[in-house]
């Protein structure tokens, strides 16, 4: 495991030695935390844990998982003392775990690999187990998050599972459902300052329609959707679940997750706002752009009467998850870019939400904000058509799982973006994104794969983006930017901190 830094600029970077197909790889979990070889300097001050999620399993029963969100859930931790660092991993022993590796075969379907049939039981009885109905995984691979002192891993189902963070043991298995009148909740919420967890579920509505519920956790007890001060935005893009194949394909043929997907050609995609004091879904304010795919939000903040949203967006209305399957992302280099040319093109967009509405004119531009271009046009049938400004582009160069001084910035006005760099949806780089002067700068290793950043404000900073270490000129100074990579040559777990 290494401590590192390099800076490059935003340019193409190739891997024809494919060493990318190490990530996805069967891993084994450590018996105890092994020591980090370190090279260069940890900043005194930075002391702490960071736990991490990931898929660590791929194969179950000689039989390869399909998609990149089916291996089974594993848990990461880096200690850091002294200037000195420890890792450890553990696998999380969900009820998918646990019986994939008992039975040796998958049995609960996971996104894009269906559960494999027990070949001891005749067809007559694989036949009423499907029809019995479908049970939902618990592979909690994908986020983990503090409810006041407990930690939970989570994926976007109704269950998540309680860990304790300084073992990495698997404690308890949570069915939100007994809770909440929800489905499934996203993986990534928001937290007030006060410790308030914000999410957002789904769930059955009238004439088994698909409604939207915002969940509160009140204190003493970053994200998927939007939230500045006083306001929710949550983004309805045009990739929908087909109910129908969920509750019957699903359950009587064994399909997956991605099986009941499908793409709406002609809806566009859709802003919608709600209220948070008083809480309430503000129905008269209807936001419509051009389809696009959207899984991560970069930041929201209101200025003046208008609410500014920043995405990581992919044009059009394909599904971009139908190009995360292995056997895609493990094919050689030149291979994995011919693919990727056919998926939607990524790009980082700013959205402006006027709020004032009802007293304009239709067909002018109601964004008066001197600092962007984006605009909003109300038409006159009452919804307002968004145009986007691009604060960050480049050839099959995404800019995905962002973070930024949440603490300091979260539903404000900010300047600082940090994100994994995809280059042909392969992590080959950490990026650092002015959205204010639209620069951008790059950390990449050869034969390095870096999981998403982590930002560690320097104790007592003025700055945004203070951290001590001039990490990416010449963007002005930057914090301590963490994440694990695998360096492929020993393959490793390792930490940067730059």
């Amino acid at each position: 495991m290494y401590l590192c830094a390099s800076i490059v600029s935003i340019s193409s970077l190739q891997h024809p030695a494919a060493g990318y197909r190490k990530i996805f790889e069967t891993v084994e979990e450590l018996e105890e935390p092994i020591p980090a070889t370190v090279l260069g300097l940890i900043p005194s001050w930075l002391k702490g844990s960071v736990l991490r999620m990931g898929p660590g399993l791929f194969k179950v029963g000689g039989e390869p998982l399909n998609h990149l969100f089916d291996g089974q859930a594993m848990i990461h931790k880096f200690d850091l003392q002294n200037g000195g660092v420890t890792y450890h991993r553990r696998f999380i022993r969900t009820d998918a775990y646990v019986r994939a590796v008992t039975e040796n075969r998958v049995v609960i379907t996971e996104f894009g690999t269906a559960a494999y049939p027990d070949p001891c039981r005749n067809i007559f009885s694989r036949f009423f187990t499907y029809f019995r109905g479908i049970e939902v995984t618990d592979n909690c691979m994908v986020n983990i998050y503090p409810v006041g002192e407990d930690f939970y891993a989570v994926t976007e189902t109704n269950f998540i599972t309680k860990v304790d963070p300084d073992s990495l043991e698997t404690l308890e298995k949570v069915d939100l459902c007994k809770y909440l009148s929800v489905n499934g909740v996203t993986a990534h919420p928001h937290t007030d300052p006060d410790g308030t967890v914000y999410n957002i579920g789904n769930c059955f509505g009238k004439n088994m329609s698909l409604a939207y519920n915002i969940v509160k956790i009140p204190p003493a007890q970053e994200g998927d959707f939007g939230m500045t001060e006083n306001h929710f935005v949550f983004v309805e893009q045009p990739v929908k679940i087909n109910l129908l194949k969920f509750l019957s394909a699903w359950s009587f043929r064994g399909a997956t997750y991605m099986d009941c997907f499908e793409s709406n050609q002609s809806m566009g995609t859709w802003f919608h706002l709600a209220s948070k004091d008083p809480a309430g879904y503000m129905s008269s304010h209807k936001f419509r752009t051009s389809a696009f795919n959207i899984f991560h939000h970069i930041n929201a903040y209101e200025d003046d009467s208008f609410i500014v949203v920043d995405l990581c967006t992919w044009k059009g209305f394909d599904f971009v998850y139908n190009y995360l399957y292995l056997a895609n992302l493990k094919q050689e280099w030149e291979e994995v870019k011919k693919a990727a040319l056919r998926a939607p093109q990524p790009e980082v967009r700013r959205y402006v939400l006027p709020l004032d509405i009802h007293k304009e004119e239709p067909g002018k531009n109601l964004v008066s904000l001197s600092y962007t271009t984006a605009t909003a046009v109300l038409h006159t049938d009452g919804t307002v058509w968004l145009e986007p400004e691009v604060l960050f582009s480049g050839p099959r160069l995404a800019f995905e799982f962002p973070q930024i001084n949440y603490s300091r910035c979260s539903g404000k006005k900010y300047s600082f973006a940090y994100g994994l760099g995809l280059n042909h949806f392969i992590p080959d780089r950490i990026v650092k994104l002015d959205v204010q002067s639209r620069e951008s700068r790059a950390w990449r290793e050869d034969g390095c794969y870096p999981s998403e950043p982590l930002f560690v404000p320097t104790p007592g900073a003025r700055d945004e983006d203070d951290g001590g270490e001039d990490a990416f000129p010449p963007l002005a100074s930057s914090g301590c930017i963490m994440h694990m990579y695998t360096k492929t040559q020993s393959f490793e777990a390792g930490l940067i901190a730059s």
